[in-house]
């Protein structure tokens, strides 16, 4: 594992005097924190204070700390800014990095880059003695990885005359299925961005977390943004809260882990009552005077039609790239998925919604691709999950977090996930769009298609972007003024 501090923001005027050959300056984006923190009880002028935290830097340090630690005002810390290249972390440890919604990540793509055969081999594993046996599936995980894709690619180009002319789209078809026999331990790469504060509680989680890959992550984390900005990182140490909460729930929740069998993929657990005449008392209510029980009454005296009406002016004139309006976001949809690992490493990606996933659970079984039936490796693929299975149990009996590094992208898990109707717009846009992966976008669809059954007006244009002409032109009667062609750039959905 490499952590690479890439990069940080700095105050402008210490690049130009860089840029002019000055080298003794203050590195650190603390300068900027320190003097923006300032700003509420300082007359002085903000490029001012600025210029006197750059000359102080020590000062500004202290500054910081008193700021953060003894008054508790700790958004001065969202100031600094970082930058990471983070290399050779498994796919399980991405998934807790990616677990923090405010910051920015991008990720190296399973369906956009042939696999190699590397892979993290936990500490845990070693001290376990299972090294060899660990290895031994990893590499029959990874063969069939290689066969399926070859096969995979030649039924693609067999089969659709579109992706047998552009060699890269059949490639990432076949490594979009092919994938879900990788193991969970192999290895990725991304890069992040990150503010000072949000980094603080990824490090403090970080230390309490029971993966030694993890802990390891967080301490070099720390290391990196430590020798730049010492004054931003403070509440570090691992703690009660972090190590033991979850731990005491799940001895809560032992009585109730019997009788679980597997359910729809998709549940819509819970929905805003009334949601669509709220939605449309809230855009009233945004641009009149009248109290929101006015608007809601009005909205309640309106004919069927005069709803629709009303609706579609918030919707007219919305082209494939815009987002509904903010008053979407009243309306709040709660959904229970069973999804692969496949399909959560794209779901987590959504950091607007809120997520709760389970451990991933063995007894929910594992997604097959349709592909891989359609060649005949089923049979194959079924094998490798068994043999997958047979290591994990032997490892769960020692320690059941550990074991989840040999479970594959197939092996699903049980996920809570709550969003606005605004945000679940975005989400349809992308992942029910024919460019996305099969799964999730069988996901989005049956997401949507509850959601209608509770809002109809409100998600009226809900659905996947290549079919955003068509949602708009039923019920406007022709289409928007722009459409998926027309956009700049490619159009694919990075997973």
């Amino acid at each position: 594992m490499e952590v690479i501090l890439a990069g940080f923001n700095l105050d402008t005027a210490i690049i130009k005097e860089l840029n002019e050959g000055n080298k003794d300056l203050p590195i650190t984006p603390e300068t900027l924190s320190a003097a923006y923190a300032r700003i509420s009880r300082s007359p002085m002028r903000v490029d001012q204070l600025r210029a006197q935290a750059r000359e102080e830097v020590e000062r500004a340090r202290r500054s910081n700390r008193t700021i953060i630690f003894e008054m508790g005002h700790h958004s001065v810390a969202e100031h600094a800014c970082f930058n990471f290249d983070v290399i050779g972390i498994s796919r399980l440890a991405v998934e807790a990095l990616q677990g923090f919604r405010l910051a920015s990540y991008t990720e190296k793509s399973q369906r956009y880059i042939t696999l190699s055969d590397d892979f993290v081999l936990p500490q845990e594993i070693v001290e376990l003695g299972k090294e060899d046996e660990f290895k031994e599936v990893i590499a029959a995980q990874n063969a069939l990885y290689h066969s399926l894709f070859e096969d995979l690619r030649t039924y693609h180009a067999e089969h659709d005359s579109v992706l047998a002319e552009n060699k890269r789209d059949l490639a990432n078809r076949a490594k979009e299925d092919a994938r879900y026999v990788a193991a969970l331990a192999t290895q990725s790469q991304l890069g992040m961005t990150v503010n000072a504060r949000e980094l603080e509680l990824m490090v403090r989680r970080f230390a309490s977390h029971r993966l030694a890959e993890v802990r390891e992550l967080g301490q070099k984390l720390y290391d990196e943004a430590r020798r730049i900005a010492p004054s931003l990182l403070l509440f570090c140490e691992p703690n009660r809260f972090d190590r033991e909460t979850y731990p005491a729930l799940a001895g809560c929740a032992k009585k109730l882990e019997s009788g679980n069998p597997p359910q729809a993929d998709v549940t819509l657990i819970e929905s805003t009552e009334d949601a669509d005449l709220k939605l449309l008392a809230a855009l009233l209510y945004r641009v009149s005077s009248v109290s929101f029980e006015a608007c809601r009454e009005a909205v309640e005296k309106m004919t069927d039609q005069q709803r629709l009406d009303l609706i579609k002016i918030a919707f007219e004139r919305a082209e494939l790239y815009d987002s509904m309006l903010r008053e979407f976001e009243h309306l709040v949809l709660s959904y229970e998925l069973i999804c692969s690992a496949s399909c959560f490493a794209q779901l987590k990606r959504h950091r607007m919604t809120t997520i709760s996933p389970q451990p991933y659970d063995p007894d929910l079984g594992f997604s097959l691709p349709e592909p891989i039936e359609r060649i005949g490796r089923e049979a194959e693929f079924k094998h490798i999950m068994e043999h997958s299975l047979t290591l994990y149990h032997e490892i769960a009996r020692e320690n059941p977090d550990t074991a989840t590094y040999i479970l594959t992208n197939a092996h699903r898990r049980r996920v809570l996930v709550t969003l606005n109707a605004r945000e679940l717009y975005h989400f349809s846009r992308l992942r029910s769009d024919s460019h996305a992966q099969a799964e999730i976008q069988g996901i989005s669809n049956q997401m949507v298609h509850l959601g209608k059954m509770v809002m109809p007006l409100a998600l009226l244009l809900a659905g996947g972007k290549d079919a955003y002409p068509q949602i708009y032109a039923r019920i406007f009667g022709h289409p928007p003024k722009v459409t998926e062609a027309e956009l700049p750039g490619e159009h694919t959905i990075d997973s």
